[in-house]
């Protein structure tokens, strides 16, 4: 998650900070200007000392918003310091809520709780911070799959279907509906709850039956059956995979114990 940023792409955080400031009639500093040009130059240490004259010349308002912000884009891109960076994104936050480096903030302090310290019940809460406070930006139910991955990652995976069923009530034509519908099956086998993971299957495969996750859930389909005992049936699935399923040697491992198991049986 910390990296450098390449010159690319902070010129293009700063054309965007730039386009929003002059949509608002607001004028930069002089200063932040020059800041920024240091940051791309990667004159860390000098874009922040610009940075705090603003502070002193602005302790307030939108300027000083947007030298807050810059510096927290420092700390958690260009210095490596996830802690310092949360404290000036959280400064923006609560600054002005509804100023034009609010809703960026936001994301970078849900981030940073995620990626960088791992603090995930506090990132469960800046997720749902960013959808609680800022509805129109969040519109394609991003921040709800977060909160559902995060659930998904502490392992409570009943939580992590909620929330999944939660992002495809509220959010039906995003562009995570089809990831989080796989996930569902994959969650329901998880849980040994098979006939609704095939259920799920049946339905996902009218809706998408060009998935890129087709052999994943086949493969979901075929434990199933070996799991119930239905082991010509999950053998005939395991078979149809080879060729297109992503991990050949876990394949192979399936059908040669289905086939131990049949030989047992007879």
């Amino acid at each position: 998650m910390y990296k450098k940023v390449f010159p690319a792409l902070i010129s293009s955080i700063l054309y965007s900070a730039l386009f929003i400031l002059v949509s608002c009639g607001e004028q930069t500093d002089p200063l932040i200007d020059k800041a920024n040009e240091e940051w791309i130059q990667g004159h860390n240490h000098s874009a922040l000392e610009l940075l705090n004259e603003v502070l002193k010349k602005h302790p307030s308002g939108p300027k000083a918003e947007e030298a807050l912000f810059r510096m927290g884009e420092i700390h958690h891109f260009s210095l490596d310091n996830g802690t310092r960076a949360l404290n000036y994104f959280q400064e923006v936050r609560q600054m002005n809520r509804q100023g034009p480096f609010s809703y960026d903030a936001q994301k970078y302090i849900a981030e940073i709780a995620e990626f960088g310290l791992k603090d995930y019940d506090q990132a469960i809460i800046e997720y749902q911070n960013l959808i609680n406070f800022y509805k129109k930006e969040n519109s394609d139910g991003d921040h709800q799959y977060r909160i559902a991955s995060i659930y998904y990652k502490k392992q409570n995976y009943e939580q992590a279907l909620v929330e999944l069923q939660i992002l495809l009530e509220n959010y039906p034509k995003s562009p995570w509906a089809e990831e989080t519908k796989f996930k569902i099956i994959e969650i329901l086998y998880a849980l040994n709850r098979c006939p609704e993971a095939r259920q799920q299957y049946r339905h996902f495969n009218l809706d998408y039956s060009n998935s890129r996750f087709k052999s994943e859930m086949d493969f979901l389909v075929a434990s199933c059956l070996e799991e119930e005992g239905h082991l010509k049936d999950a053998y005939k699935r395991f078979k149809s995979l080879e060729g297109r399923y992503t991990y050949p040697a876990i394949l192979k491992m399936k059908l040669v114990g289905i086939e131990k198991r049949i030989e047992k049986k007879r």
